[in-house]
């Protein structure tokens, strides 16, 4: 019998909709996250991050959408930023009373998918990156 997958073992799509329900309102309601997704239907983006993820723990669907590169590739991504949105991932994970090994193995899935967003530096992110249809989104971190 082999290992029960993460997907399995923390309730399959009812939990990872309740995580990412209470998630994106925390980063929709961040000054500095929220920029982010401004002009995106917060439905539209739990339910895309709940297909992703479902894929990533193991369940038989497989995620419909584009890569993250390719979802990411216009936006000026830091390593606070990221860090930021792990601090309220954990959160969202500890409000919605996931077991903490499981929530251990759900933010080392996600973490390894920052460094296909982090953008080193601004210079970086202009240097590397051209796109003919696709605005730049940088958003500074909020002073204050």
């Amino acid at each position: 019998m082999g290992t029960q997958s993460l997907f399995d073992a923390i309730g399959g799509l009812p939990t990872l909709q309740q995580v990412h329900r209470i998630f994106y309102d925390k980063i929709y309601a961040d000054p500095w996250l929220g920029k982010f997704f401004a002009g995106h239907e917060q439905a539209a983006i739990e339910n895309r991050q709940t297909e992703f993820m479902a894929e990533k723990m193991g369940s038989a669907e497989k995620y419909p959408g584009k890569s993250l590169r390719q979802v990411h590739e216009n936006m000026y991504i830091s390593n606070e930023l990221v860090a930021l949105r792990t601090s309220l991932l954990r959160e969202s994970l500890e409000e919605a009373g996931v077991d903490d090994t499981l929530a251990g193995r759900w933010m080392r899935i996600d973490a390894a998918f920052a460094k296909q967003v982090v953008k080193s530096s601004v210079a970086e992110f202009y240097r590397d990156y051209s796109f003919a249809y696709k605005q730049r989104i940088i958003h500074p971190k909020p002073q204050g």
